[in-house]
């Protein structure tokens, strides 16, 4: 017979863990809208970076640019965005897996890692691969001006050949439930196509400095805008996917609760069908 004790203890533990629970949920979705904001916020600036590439990548020499350089793939450079914590769901073993994809796809090459998120840094740095940079507690800080600082260190890789090409692995935020793993070319750049003969735009303009010099500039803004906006997205990626799991957990323990609440009952039926048992026996052996 289960012990009643035992069973009441069990259900208070569920009933905390509930409570610890429900509270999770509550500041994921709060997290959630702002981030959600955040992203919504940042593709206008995305959209016109690449209108204005288009232009002035048509008036300019654009091919002898280092970041457009394409050659034999040798070395590989992954940057990798993961959560620091976990308890949401499958968010960070998807991006993991995506990475690791790449690499099986990629053996016998050079493989580099640039590691944002402390679960990134825990998996990948047990295992034989050269770790360029990790930054781990940055939830709190997603700005552009670590976008810069993780734009920088991708561009040198690239600019020097330590990399041929650069991967960027990241969750893209489509719903609350649903987030989809993303693995982009992020280096060498491809510019937005620009047709033979066609105009991008009516107005012609004088540039200065020159166009190439301007490209240059937009290239490394659109290298540091598209890791923003990554990182932008699995933000929200993970606020989503951690207020889904603590919403499925709340409803588990509601379930549990159930469940040990009428094994406690049943238990405790029990009990006090065997007491009744004893005392009507008792009773019996007395009057004989």
């Amino acid at each position: 017979m289960p012990n009643l004790k035992d069973i009441k203890r069990s259900i208070a533990s569920v009933k905390n863990t509930q409570q610890i629970t429900k509270a999770m949920k509550l500041v994921a979705a709060a997290k959630l809208r702002r981030a959600q904001e955040a992203v919504e916020a940042a593709r206008p600036y995305a959209s016109k970076m690449v209108e204005l590439m288009t232009s002035i990548a048509a008036r300019s020499d654009s091919e002898s640019h280092p970041l457009l350089s394409r050659r034999d793939v040798e070395n590989i450079l992954i940057v990798v965005l993961t959560g620091d914590k976990g308890l949401c769901g499958p968010f960070n073993n998807s991006i993991l897996k995506t990475a690791q994809q790449i690499i099986e796809e990629n053996e016998g090459k050079g493989i580099h890692l640039l590691l944002v998120g402390k679960k990134s840094v825990d998996f990948f740095r047990r295992r034989p691969f050269k770790i360029i940079k990790s930054i781990v507690d940055y939830g709190k800080r997603v700005n552009n001006a670590m976008a810069e600082e993780i734009a920088g260190e991708v561009m040198e890789s690239f600019i020097s050949e330590k990399a041929d090409v650069v991967y960027l692995v990241y969750n893209k935020f489509k719903n609350v439930v649903v987030q989809e793993p993303q693995a982009v070319s992020l280096l060498p750049l491809e510019l937005p196509p620009v047709e033979e003969g066609s105009q991008p735009q009516t107005v012609d303009y004088e540039y200065e400095p020159s166009a190439n010099e301007i490209l240059d500039d937009l290239l490394k803004s659109y290298v540091v805008s598209h890791i923003y906006h990554a990182m932008l997205e699995s933000a929200a990626s993970e606020h989503g996917a951690r207020m889904t799991a603590m919403d499925a957990a709340t409803r588990n323990a509601s379930e549990m609760i159930a469940e040990l609440t009428l094994k406690y009952n049943r238990a405790r039926q029990a009990a006090i069908t065997t007491e009744l048992i004893e005392v009507v026996a008792g009773a019996d052996a007395l009057e004989g």
